[in-house]
């Protein structure tokens, strides 16, 4: 099994309280701004000051949001603008700004424009980084099966500190099943496990991806990502995962997506013994169910052709598939399994 490092598995044992939004930093006197143009040098100033009245910071926030989500030309350019003028305290007021209530950022994360722009601002400061954790940790769930949020999370995950990257952690455990089991959301955990470089970050996902490989070899979106984890071809996450499906192996073969599962299995010496070793538990009648299956005459035959290429050293693996199978070779010849009863018939 894949061992979850001692520092978070200790983090995750223990209910974690959702981080402090910190107030917005104080009032910083604005200062000239030469290049900006009206409209921004606007909204540059409202940035700085806009806690005097709900009013004001209404306003700012509208102006925020239109900054960050704006389709029309010259918006990203007004966005690089408004950008290169602030100094640090001023990062932090925006940030907090969009990051202080939870439907506020998730309306501007899950814009294309809004998801790109936020991307930026991340890795500018701790403080800055500090706010946006504190959003991803709210609405994590959320953020991660949007197909446009989850790349600012990914975003974090580069940039955040180890210590942050930790926090997040038991959250990942947490929602890894409605996650994998999402449209968006397994795009973005396979995107994670491929796309992150730090192994360490990278390790919490396979480990929650191996520790759920049952429920997600059933679901429709969720079997994706145990493909995706069996394609990286490393043999330890390959094995974890056949001894955490052992037992199930026979019943998902019947299934599409588990049969799915059960054919890249077979693919490696070591995952394909657990397969084989099941099927070869089944009553005759059942193994010729399977073979007679939509899905399963695919692992069963699959099977037979892997186990025969291992003959030299399990021959007991090919030779018990084949004697459980022939005495029904009649019923085997249904287009479903003919290829089957084809393979049984060239062997001597």
């Amino acid at each position: 099994m894949t061992t979850l490092p001692r520092s978070a598995a200790a983090r995750a044992s223990v209910e974690q309280e959702s981080p402090v939004v910190p107030p917005p930093p104080r009032f910083i006197a604005p200062r000239r701004f030469v290049n900006l143009t009206e409209e921004n040098r606007s909204l540059t100033n409202s940035l700085r000051s806009a806690t005097s009245t709900l009013q004001e910071t209404d306003t700012c926030m509208r102006s925020l949001r239109n900054l960050m989500t704006s389709e029309e030309d010259g918006g990203a350019a007004q966005f690089r603008e408004v950008i290169s003028e602030l100094e640090a305290a001023d990062l932090r007021r925006m940030a907090w700004f969009l990051t202080s209530h939870s439907g506020y950022f998730l309306t501007i994360a899950r814009n294309k424009n809004g998801s790109y722009r936020l991307q930026k601002l991340l890795g500018k400061s701790n403080d800055v980084d500090t706010l946006f954790f504190a959003a991803f940790f709210r609405s994590f769930l959320d953020i991660m099966t949007d197909k446009e949020a989850s790349f600012v999370v990914l975003q974090g995950l580069r940039v955040f500190s180890n210590v942050m990257k930790e926090a997040l952690f038991p959250h990942i455990l947490e929602h890894a099943v409605d996650l994998a089991c999402d449209q968006h959301g397994c795009v973005a955990l396979n995107r994670c496990i491929t796309v992150l470089d730090d192994p360490y970050c990278r390790t919490f996902f396979l480990y929650a991806v191996v520790v759920n490989a049952l429920p997600f070899s059933y679901h429709a979106y969720g079997n994706f990502v145990v493909q995706h984890v069996l394609d990286l071809n490393d043999l330890q996450c390959t094995r974890n995962i056949a001894v955490n499906l052992r037992g199930h192996c026979v019943e998902l073969s019947f299934e599409r997506y588990g049969s799915y599962i059960m054919e890249k299995l077979l693919d490696t010496k070591e995952s394909m013994v657990v397969v084989v070793e099941e099927l070869l538990k089944c009553e005759g009648g059942r193994l010729v169910r399977l073979a007679r299956g939509t899905y399963g005459n695919f692992v069963v035959y699959k099977a037979l052709k892997v186990a025969q290429a291992e003959i030299a050293t399990r021959d007991d693996l090919f030779w018990g598939l084949v004697n459980k199978l022939k005495p029904f070779r009649d019923l085997l010849g249904a287009s479903c399994s003919y290829t089957i009863a084809t393979f049984l018939d060239s062997i001597d």
